[in-house]
């Protein structure tokens, strides 16, 4: 999915970067890392959004960074089947939910079913929101690399440097 739906990180305010192994309590919390958590109640009071992803990993969204998201995805048409497939997606598996004072969130059985979840998950920062990922899941996208050869660079990465 392209960055079109996606607001810009806010420049000079919380950007989440990192990657961090956690695991999953028997009841499907989740303990968010301590160094966002501070940010994440500065940003939005512990109020999240987390959804399903085409990738079959959950993403985690301060609610003030998902809603415009949100509202621009149910102003496309729904009369296009592909669009109607990524709001339902989106839309349908998007769920509320807070931080307690331990700085954990729970996870759906619905959400851990469909991202494949079990205990060994990986929480990683993208900028203004979070991916979580299956362990074995994100494992095997590190394996594969970033996925590009010489000359299958996507148009918006020619002459990108790092």
């Amino acid at each position: 999915m392209g960055n079109t739906l996606h607001p810009p990180p806010k420049i000079g305010g919380n950007v989440f970067r990192g990657v961090a192994q956690l695991n999953l309590d028997s009841k499907g919390r989740l303990a968010v890392p301590s160094r966002y958590r501070e940010a994440l109640l500065v940003r939005c009071t512990g109020r999240l959004v987390i959804t399903a992803d085409v990738d079959k990993c959950l993403l985690i969204y301060p609610q003030p960074d998902w809603e415009p998201i949100q509202a621009k995805l149910m102003g496309l048409s729904s009369l296009n089947p592909r669009i109607r497939d990524l709001q339902r997606q989106l839309i349908g598996y998007a769920e509320d939910i807070d931080m307690d004072a331990a700085g954990r969130v729970l996870v759906s059985p619905a959400l851990r079913e469909f991202a494949g979840l079990n205990k060994s998950v990986v929480f990683v920062g993208q900028g203004h929101k979070f991916e979580l990922w299956d362990k074995e899941k994100w494992e095997q996208i590190l394996a594969r690399g970033a996925g590009f050869s010489d000359g299958d660079l996507p148009p918006e990465l020619e002459g990108f440097s790092l």
